[in-house]
């Protein structure tokens, strides 16, 4: 009998993923491809589903084609995708935008008005999820209000997760995990939100019905089976949000631990058996199966600031990397190495999307503070790592609280990669950082949940027992007594430059 393996799949904000994996977790084969993201104006964020679709349908296919694997092996294709995103889909279920992400934050103004007009702890309560521009809740309400003619002309409202489960299978379906990111989901009576739903001005056939996360689906279009090169009978889970399944394809999903990610973005999560609801609105709460939630707090300023000073002040790195040499990135922190713990007095505030957590304010803007006669790229590469790192503490803190306790961190994402980064975590966090092992990350994360959705592993014990730690930081004590001072700074100045981020971001919009 051919051996049965797992296909991973997971698409992000700047690329997908696609790995072979047997039941153990050893991974046979892996493929990715990036895709574009648009930017027409200050504060918005979209991206083209079809070429995400089409990415994806090729990771798929190669990383199939390199496993080599007999015909009609895999148990199954488990689906991984980005939180927050959304699109309008005529009756044909073809778009009619662009698909607007979690980093768009054109719905402001109606944050405001929600605010105004709704009970906000309310709504929090209903739906796990603070009143914010990131959610599609008010996305869609942007739609309506600014382009009443797709509007009126959109027979459903998708997120990516969706629509590559409608191309795959002619079917449109949410995971609850995707659901619960909404801000439009009914947590406890497990149904789009009904005064939500009339606020916006939807029927509830306007958005896909909801399924469990270990839900499978069967019977794929023959087109997009040809094009994923799978078999039409291939099972398809349909998984769960990225953020979910970066802890799992972490291990962490015990009482007590708490994952940390850096990666385009970046967010503080811990798994717990009931919905957490914080007393001051804090956290959200996303679904990661029938028993299980997440509870976190995620900041739009993750690797994108890194990956800013890369594309602005890294030309030499990138010449080095065009020419063969090391990767630029790693470059960069190798020159941040050269620069002390503290950067000698220079602090970064690295919100150059704007900021979630901890400030919820998307007209927030980056800063450099302090600068002085001394400071060279290597302080300006280091300040920005240890500003995204107090931006982690931050949001941090409210999640220990839905812990319970924390003792060490599980560390995931790009950042993982990096020693100097992961060092800066555990000075920060006053805490222990493990890397676990390869595989790892949302990409496993989705296949430890195909393998538990068709009774590969019996259940979330089982899947994060397949992660090993591979590499532990211990923190400096010194650095962080430094960092504790620092962190009491960047947070002074994140909440008193509110004013004038304010009035700069509406200087840009002018512009713009």
């Amino acid at each position: 009998m051919p051996e049965q393996v797992v296909i991973g799949a997971d698409v992000g904000t700047t690329g997908c993923r696609a790995v072979v994996y047997r039941p153990d977790g050893t991974a046979l084969a892996g493929r990715s491809r990036e895709y574009r993201l648009y930017t027409p104006q200050p504060g918005w964020a979209e991206q083209d589903a079809e070429e995400i679709y089409q990415a994806l349908a090729a990771t798929v296919r190669e990383a199939l084609a390199a496993a080599a694997l007999p015909a009609g092996t895999p148990a199954c294709l488990c689906l991984s995708t980005f939180f927050h995103s959304i699109m309008p889909v005529d009756a044909a279920g073809r778009p009619l935008h662009r698909l607007l992400i979690w980093a768009d934050t054109r719905g402001q103004r109606f944050v405001e008005q929600l605010r105004a007009d709704g009970d906000e702890r309310a709504i929090y309560a209903r739906t796990g999820c603070m009143l914010s521009p990131q959610y599609p809740l008010v996305k869609i309400r942007w739609f309506r209000e600014e382009r009443p003619d797709i509007f009126r002309r959109t027979a459903r409202f998708v997120s990516i997760k969706e629509y590559i489960l409608f191309r795959l299978t002619g079917q449109f379906m949410a995971d609850r995990s995707i659901a619960t990111g909404t801000g439009l989901y009914h947590i406890a009576a497990r149904r789009w939100d009904e005064e939500l739903l009339a606020w916006l001005g939807l029927a509830p056939e306007q958005l896909s019905p909801v399924y469990a996360t270990t839900h499978t689906a069967t019977g794929l279009v023959p087109e997009a089976a040809a094009a994923f090169g799978v078999s039409p009978a291939l099972p398809v889970v349909l998984g769960a949000g990225d953020g979910a399944l970066s802890n799992l394809g972490a291990g962490a999903v015990g009482s007590g631990q708490v994952a940390a990610m850096v990666g385009t973005s970046g967010a503080v999560r811990t798994v717990t058996r009931t919905p957490f609801s914080h007393p001051e609105l804090r956290t959200w709460c996303y679904n990661l199966t029938e028993d299980r939630w997440l509870a976190g707090v995620a900041m739009n300023s993750g690797g994108i600031a890194l990956r800013w000073l890369r594309d602005t002040l890294g030309e030499a790195e990138k010449a080095a990397e065009a020419k063969g040499g090391a990767d630029a990135y790693e470059l960069l922190t190798a020159l941040a190495a050269q620069a002390p713990a503290g950067a000698e007095g220079l602090v970064a505030l690295p919100f150059l999307a704007g900021e979630r957590a901890p400030l919820w304010n998307a007209r927030s803007r980056g800063v450099f503070f302090g600068l002085g006669l001394n400071h060279g790229r290597a302080h300006m590469v280091r300040a920005m790592l240890e500003g995204v790192m107090f931006g982690l503490y931050g949001i941090f803190r409210p999640v220990r609280e839905a812990a319970g306790a924390a003792t060490v961190v599980r560390a995931a994402g790009s950042f993982s990669r990096s020693p100097l980064w992961l060092q800066i975590m555990a000075d920060v966090f006053g805490l222990p950082v493990e890397v676990p092992g390869e595989p790892t990350g949302s990409v496993f994360g989705a296949a430890l949940l195909g393998m538990h959705a068709q009774g590969l592993l019996p259940d979330l014990e089982a899947a994060a027992a397949l992660v090993r730690v591979a590499v532990r930081y211990e923190p400096d004590a010194a650095n962080h007594r430094l960092y504790q001072e620092r962190y009491a700074l960047f947070e002074t100045l994140a909440a008193k430059l509110a004013p004038e981020f304010e009035a700069i971001a509406k200087m840009q919009e002018k512009k713009a």
